[in-house]
């Protein structure tokens, strides 16, 4: 647990920007919902933006973020969770505490209010937590789509996959037919964590925890099925102070390298020393 408390005083020291490329090893579905639709299109297609380009929502990426590190953490258990929605058949539940040292909370934010738990007493908080990370939507390389990919593809810049569901009594296939960005593609990633108190430097560490879970997961639909996993390569880390805002300091880049690894290792070994200089 963080060294936080209720006395813990917020002030903007700085940020941190994590910029990189995420690489799809598989086909990635990150779906547009039933409403974007159209006649002779794939059944399930994928978030494009006004452009037509297909992109990962920052909020995608970072509630996949979120889930992965509430369940290494072991926070997803009934005491842990409370409802944001009840509605049947689309029940929605997230780990959220009153506990001033809670890291998850700290970094994605706290609603203040009555909550319902699944299990137990609901929670009654009257402190909003900020939310330090902030992740930004990740728009497709172009370039990352070559030639020889685009002869292969049913669209411009997706492929779609066909897949069957089979009906265990009676052996009936089932067709439909999902987008996906194919395999080799890649998007520009872009995160900013707010550094409020000295306490808070450690909390990146979690960032990073949860990309590398999710390299050894899936990110959008048809994850147990082979789609969406993913990697993240070249990244650099930087470090912008109070002060880089008012025009008085230079971005200071804190770390460069081509997978999360070399940044993890940098975290561990300098720790919160960035804040100081």
């Amino acid at each position: 647990m963080s060294a936080h408390t209720t006395q813990t005083q917020l002030k903007l020291i700085g940020k941190l920007i994590l910029e990189g490329e995420l690489h799809c090893e598989t086909g990635l579905h990150v779906g547009a919902g039933k409403g974007s639709l159209e006649i002779g299109g794939s059944d399930n297609p994928v978030i494009k933006d006004a452009f037509g380009r297909p992109y990962v929502p920052g909020s995608s990426l970072r509630g996949k973020l979120r889930s992965l590190l509430e369940h290494a953490h072991g926070l997803t258990t009934p005491a842990e969770l409370v409802y944001l929605s009840k509605r049947k058949g689309q029940e929605v539940r997230i780990h959220q505490s009153d506990r001033p040292d809670d890291e998850i909370c700290l970094l994605f934010g706290r609603n203040p209010g009555r909550m319902e738990r699944v299990s137990g007493e609901p929670i009654e908080s009257n402190a909003a937590t900020p939310a330090r990370l902030a992740v930004y939507d990740a728009p497709l390389d172009p370039e990352s789509i070559t030639p020889q990919m685009r002869e292969n593809l049913d669209d411009e810049l997706t492929e779609v996959k066909s897949e069957n569901a089979i009906d265990r009594i009676t052996s009936q296939a089932n067709p439909r037919t999902l987008e996906r960005v194919p395999a080799g593609a890649r998007f520009l990633v872009r995160m900013a964590m707010d550094v409020l108190c000295e306490e808070d430097a450690p909390l990146f560490s979690l960032v990073v925890e949860g990309m590398r879970l999710l390299e050894d997961d899936a990110l959008g639909g048809g994850g147990s099925r082979g789609s969406g996993r993913v990697r993240f390569a070249n990244l650099r880390l930087a470090w912008r102070s109070r002060g880089y805002y008012a025009g008085a300091s230079p971005e200071k880049e804190l770390v460069a390298g081509p997978d999360l690894a070399t940044v993890q290792a940098w975290l561990r070994d300098s720790g919160s020393a960035y804040i100081q200089e």
